[in-house]
């Protein structure tokens, strides 16, 4: 998978300005994307995903988006925790900000219920 241009790291980041406390680090080949030290999306070449959970994957999933998802030797693993987000909602503007908003809410359920001491 190729890696994010930073032109499009800066409009993406530009486009997520109203989300308080936003930082970025790099991130598995890609740039990670965290609010108040909780990561809720990453770029991965072209593609922006977002943190999803029980609640909030259906509507992905009715969009046609798909989980973020890499090769092996010897399979291909799907990452369920991040799904893309659509080229329109990236073009909306106030649609890009809600989802954003609710993917940081995602990822801080997601990280009060892993166990003291495990990693994702």
């Amino acid at each position: 998978m190729s890696q994010a241009s930073p032109q499009f790291v800066d409009f993406i980041v530009d486009r997520l300005s109203g989300i308080p406390g936003i930082t970025r680090t790099r991130f598995f080949g890609g740039t990670g994307l965290s609010a108040h030290a909780t990561q809720f999306a990453m770029i991965m070449g072209g593609s922006l995903y977002f943190v999803v959970d029980e609640n909030t994957r259906p509507r992905y999933e009715k969009l046609g988006s798909t989980c973020f998802a890499y090769d092996t030797k010897a399979r291909r693993v799907q990452v369920r925790k991040y799904f893309e987000v659509p080229i329109e909602i990236i073009e909306d503007h106030e649609a890009l900000a809600a989802l954003a908003r609710e993917s940081v809410l995602a990822a801080q359920g997601l990280k009060k219920k892993k166990p003291a001491g495990k990693s994702a």
